[in-house]
C-alpha cells in the first residue's frame, strides 16, 4: 500500500442516517486533494472518543466540493461495540479524526474492457459489505468500458435502503436485491442467485461465511473473484501486524496488502 494521498484530518460531519443497528455517515473531505478510489478504507474515531484506536470503514461514496457544498465521504457502518457505538452518538457539526484513505482499489484487480470479452463484472455484496462495492458503482469509479451487476443481499428491507439510497450508478450496472425475510427483491442470501459463469469476474464483500460460498463457486466455474477481507485493525498503516490475513503464500497484512485479495489466495475458515 502506498502511503501517497493518506492524510490525518479532523473533519466535520455533515448528516447521517439510521436503519436498526446500521446507520451512515458523511463527513467533509476534500476529494480533490486527497481522492478516494473504491474499495479503500479509513480508520476513523470521534475526536472526543473513549477508545484510542479509530476503527477502519471503507469508503461507501464520496462527492466533490460545489455549488456551495464542501467535498465529502461517506461511510456504511455496523454497530458493534464501544467504538462504533461513539460513532453513532455522533450529530452534525462533531468532529472526528480520520486516516486515509488507506488499502488497495477494486480497479487493481478488474480486467480492462478488452479482457472482459463483452461480460459484467458480478458484485456480490452481503449486509454492511454492500458499501465498498457500491463505491465502485459511482461514475468513474471503474475502468472505462466495463458493466456491472450488484448483487446486493440483506436481512431486511429497511437495511436495504439505507446503503442503497442515493447509489449513483454507472451506465450499464443494475442491481439485484434479495432479503433474508423477503421483505424486498427475492427471498434469500445474494450468495444464492449468484451464477459467476455469466461474468468475467466477481468482487464480493460481506461476513466470511458468505465470502467463502462466493469463492467455492467461482473456483468451480474458473472466474476469477476478489475478495475485501474485514479484519480488526490498530494501526490501519501494517505497522503492527495486528491484522493477519492467512493466504497461499503466507500471513499477509489486511490493512497494507489488502483489504482486497485474490479470493482463490485467502484461507477462509473451513476452506483449504
Amino acid at each position: 500500500m502506498s502511503g501517497a494521498g493518506k492524510a490525518h484530518a479532523a473533519c466535520e460531519l455533515l448528516g447521517g442516517s439510521r436503519a436498526g443497528d446500521v446507520f451512515w455517515l458523511d463527513f467533509a473531505w476534500d476529494c480533490a486533494r486527497r481522492p478516494v478510489r473504491a474499495g479503500q478504507f479509513f480508520m476513523v474515531r470521534p475526536k472526543r472518543s473513549g477508545v484510542f484506536l479509530g476503527r477502519p470503514l471503507s469508503a461507501a461514496g464520496w462527492r466533490l466540493a460545489g455549488s456551495g457544498a464542501p467535498g465529502s465521504v461517506g461511510f456504511a457502518v455496523a454497530l458493534r461495540g464501544k467504538g462504533t457505538r461513539e460513532l453513532a452518538e455522533m450529530r452534525p457539526g462533531d468532529v472526528a479524526e480520520l486516516v486515509g484513505p488507506l488499502g488497495n482499489a477494486w480497479e487493481d484487480f478488474l480486467p480492462d474492457a478488452t479482457s472482459a470479452g463483452g461480460k459484467p463484472v458480478a458484485l456480490a455484496g452481503g449486509g454492511i459489505g454492500v458499501a465498498p462495492l457500491a463505491a465502485l458503482l459511482r461514475p468513474g469509479a471503474a475502468p472505462e468500458g466495463l458493466s456491472f451487476e450488484l448483487h446486493a443481499g440483506f436481512r431486511t428491507e429497511a437495511q436495504g435502503a439505507l446503503l442503497l439510497d442515493g447509489l449513483a450508478l454507472a451506465g450499464g450496472s443494475g442491481v439485484a436485491v434479495s432479503t433474508e425475510d423477503g421483505s424486498a427483491g427475492r427471498k434469500g442470501r445474494a450468495v444464492d442467485f449468484l451464477e459467476p459463469e455469466r461474468y468475467c469476474a466477481v468482487c464480493v464483500c460481506g461476513p466470511e461465511p458468505m465470502m467463502e460460498a462466493v469463492a467455492r463457486k467461482c473456483a468451480a466455474a474458473g472466474v476469477p473473484c476478489y475478495a475485501s477481507v474485514e479484519r480488526r485493525m490498530a494501526c490501519g498503516v501494517g505497522a503492527c501486524l495486528g491484522c493477519t490475513v492467512k493466504t497461499a503464500g503466507g500471513n499477509r497484512r489486511c490493512c497494507a496488502d489488502g483489504a482486497i485479495f485474490d479470493a482463490r489466495d485467502v484461507w477462509f475458515d473451513g476452506w483449504r
